[in-house]
C-alpha cells in the first residue's frame, strides 16, 4: 500500500517536505556513510540555506548551477532553491571544457555551487563563460583564488539564524533545467516542473511499491534525474529512507545493501549486467534486497531474479516524457517494458510521417499527457528544438517502440541505433543481447557504418570479460545459428572498455564517428563466410 499521494496543487517539493516532517521529523531521510539526516534536520538546514541564497540575491526563477559531488550538500541546495521558487540547474561532475562551458552559459546562472575538486575546470574556461559572477565553494582552503570569480564560502550561505519564509514555488513552476546526458547528441537543456518532478518520483514509489519502511539504495549520480528524483525525492514521498552511496560498485554493491539493510533499489540495465555476470556465491541470496526496479531488462533476469531472491519491475521513459509505462513485478516475458499508464499518458507508435502504425510494426513512440505539467514544455533557450521535438503536438522521443495485441509495450532501438541493411531494419540492442550471452564477453555496443555497397554494415565493439581473451571468428560461430544472417556483425573491433555517461548509460555517437579502424577485424576480409 503506497502511504502517500499528494494532491497535484501540492506537489511542489516544499510543502511535500513540510507535510514529512509534521508526520515524522525523526525519520531519517539520507543516509550517507555513518551519518543520518532526518526530515527535520534537511528542512531546518534547506530552510537556513534558502534565506542564505535570498540574501546573495537570489530570487525565484533565477537559475542557479550546482557542480557537486553525491553527498548531502547537494540535497540541501536542492531543497533550499526549490523552497525560494529558484531554478536549479545540475551539472555533471565529469564535464569540463567546451561542453562544461557550454551547460553554464546555456543556463544563464550568475550564481553557481560548486565543490573545491572542480574549481580548476572552471578556471580552466573563466574566459568563455558570459553570465557566471560568483562562486559559492564547497570544501575550500584558504588557498583558493580565482582571477574571474568572487569565491565565497559554502558555509556562508547558512550563517543566517532565520529560515525563509516566503511564499513558495507553485507545482507549475519550474524546479529544474537538467540538461540530457548526449549519447546521440549536444546536450538539451530539459525544463522540469515541479509537477514534474514529483510525477517522475512517484512513478518510482508505485514501481517499487516503497513504503515507509524501506530503506531504498540507488548508485544513482545526484545530477540525474534518475538519482535526485527516482532516489531521494520518492523516498520523501514515500517517508522512506534513501541511501546515497556514491558511485556504482559491482564489487562494494551487496556489502552496502547488508549493512544498510536496503530492501530496494534501481539498477540501470549495465549495472545489473555487471552484478550478474560476477561469479556467483553461496549466500548470494541471503541478502536484504526484496525489489529492484531495472531500466532496462537484462536477458538473464529470470536467473536474476533466482540468485539474488529479489521482485524486478521495468519501465520506459527519459528526461523529457516522464515514465508513461509500468510492468509491475508480474512481467509479461522478461523483454516488455510494461503497460501504459492510461490514466495519466497518450502514447502512439509511428512511421516517418507521424502516421500511427498497427500492433507489431516497430515506429517512433510520440508522447503527450492527460495532466498538465507533468513532461517538459521545452528546452531551455532553444525554441526551435522544442518546435522540432514537440511537433504535431506530440513528445517525439526518438525511441523506437512496439506494442502488441495485448497492450505490451516493447523497447526497440533509439532511432539513430537502428540499422539497414540488405533491405532489413536490425535492432542494435538484439545483437548485443545476443553477443553478451558469449562466454567471453562483459558488454558490447553495436553501431552502423556506411558500406560500399548501399545502406549500412553492421559493426560490435566488445569488451572481453577480464582474463578472457576474444576470438572474432569464434564470436561470429556463436552467433551465426542465433540471429539472421544479415543481422551478423561485419566487423569486430575488441577494446578495453566503452565509453559511457556517468549514469553508465553507453555512448555510442563517439564509436559511430569513430567507425572502421586499422585495428577493426574484418570478416570479409578474413574470409568467413556465413551459411544462409
Amino acid at each position: 500500500m503506497i502511504p502517500f499521494s499528494d494532491p497535484r496543487r501540492e506537489q511542489d517539493l516544499a510543502t511535500v517536505l513540510a507535510k514529512r516532517v509534521a508526520r515524522s521529523p525523526d525519520k531519517p531521510w539520507i543516509v550517507t556513510g555513518d551519518d543520518r539526516y532526518s526530515y527535520g534536520d534537511v528542512d531546518i538546514r534547506s530552510g537556513r540555506m534558502a534565506q542564505g541564497f535570498a540574501d546573495a540575491g537570489v530570487e525565484a526563477g533565477d537559475t542557479v548551477a550546482l557542480m557537486l559531488p553525491d553527498t548531502v550538500d547537494y540535497i540541501w541546495a536542492w531543497c533550499a532553491l526549490s523552497k525560494l521558487g529558484a531554478i536549479e540547474v545540475p551539472v555533471n561532475v565529469h564535464y569540463r571544457g567546451s561542453i562544461l562551458s557550454y551547460v553554464i552559459n546555456d543556463s544563464s546562472a550568475k550564481i553557481m555551487v560548486v565543490h573545491a575538486d572542480y574549481l580548476e575546470r572552471i578556471e580552466a574556461v573563466a574566459g568563455d563563460l558570459n553570465t557566471l559572477e560568483q562562486l559559492y565553494v564547497v570544501g575550500a582552503g584558504p588557498s583558493a583564488k580565482s582571477d574571474r570569480f568572487e569565491l565565497r564560502d559554502y558555509h556562508e550561505l547558512f550563517a543566517s539564524p532565520d529560515t525563509w519564509q516566503g511564499t513558495g514555488p507553485r507545482y507549475r513552476d519550474l524546479m529544474a533545467v537538467m540538461y540530457t546526458s548526449g549519447t546521440t547528441g549536444p546536450s538539451k537543456g530539459a525544463t522540469i516542473t515541479h509537477a514534474h518532478a514529483y510525477e517522475y518520483a512517484y512513478g518510482v514509489v508505485e514501481m517499487l511499491e516503497l513504503k515507509e519502511d524501506d530503506v531504498y539504495y540507488a548508485p544513482l549520480p545526484l545530477f540525474h534525474l534518475a538519482g535526485q528524483f527516482a532516489l531521494v525525492y520518492c523516498a520523501c514521498i514515500a517517508g522512506a529512507t534513501a541511501v546515497l552511496p556514491g558511485a556504482f560498485s559491482a564489487h562494494a554493491f551487496w556489502t552496502d545493501v547488508r549493512r544498510h539493510r536496503a530492501t530496494t533499489s534501481f539498477l540501470l540495465g549495465a549495472m545489473a549486467n555487471f552484478l550478474y555476470g560476477q561469479e556467483p556465491l553461496a549466500d548470494d541470496a541471503d541478502n536484504p534486497l526484496e525489489r529492484v526496479l531495472m531500466v532496462p531488462l537484462i536477458p538473464e533476469t529470470e536467473a536474476f531474479k533466482s540468485r539474488f531472491d529479489c521482485l524486478v519491475s521495468t519501465t520506459w521513459g527519459g528526461t523529457e516524457m516522464n515514465c508513461p509505462m509500468r510492468s509491475g513485478f508480474d512481467l509479461v516475458d522478461n523483454k516488455s517494458c510494461g503497460r501504459l499508464a492510461e490514466d495519466r499518458y497518450d502514447v502512439r507508435i509511428v512511421d516517418e510521417d507521424d502516421r500511427e502504425v498497427p500492433p507489431g510494426v516497430p515506429g517512433e513512440a510520440l508522447v503527450r499527457t492527460k495532466e498538465p505539467w507533468i513532461i517538459s514544455n521545452g528546452y531551455w533557450n532553444h525554441p526551435e528544438w522544442t518546435v522540432s521535438a514537440w511537433r504535431n503536438q506530440w513528445f517525439h522521443t526518438g525511441d523506437m517502440l512496439m506494442r502488441d495485441e495485448a497492450g505490451n509495450y516493447y523497447f526497440v532501438d533509439r532511432s539513430k541505433d537502428a540499422i539497414r541493411r540488405r533491405g532489413e531494419n536490425i535492432s542494435s540492442m538484439e545483437v548485443e543481447n545476443e553477443i553478451n550471452s558469449h562466454p567471453d564477453v562483459l558488454e558490447s555496443a553495436v553501431i552502423p557504418v556506411e558500406s560500399s555497397h548501399t545502406e549500412q554494415e553492421v559493426m560490435a565493439v566488445v569488451v572481453a570479460k577480464p582474463g578472457h581473451t576474444l576470438d572474432p571468428e569464434h564470436l561470429i560461430r556463436f552467433l551465426e545459428p542465433r540471429m539472421a544472417y544479415f543481422m551478423v556483425p561485419r566487423y569486430v573491433e575488441a577494446v578495453a572498455e566503452l565509453p559511457k555517461t556517468p549514469t553508465r548509460k553507453i555512448q555510442k555517437f563517439p564509436l559511430r564517428e569513430a567507425g572502421v579502424s586499422a585495428e577493426t577485424w574484418d570478416r570479409e576480409a578474413a574470409g568467413v563466410k556465413l551459411a544462409r
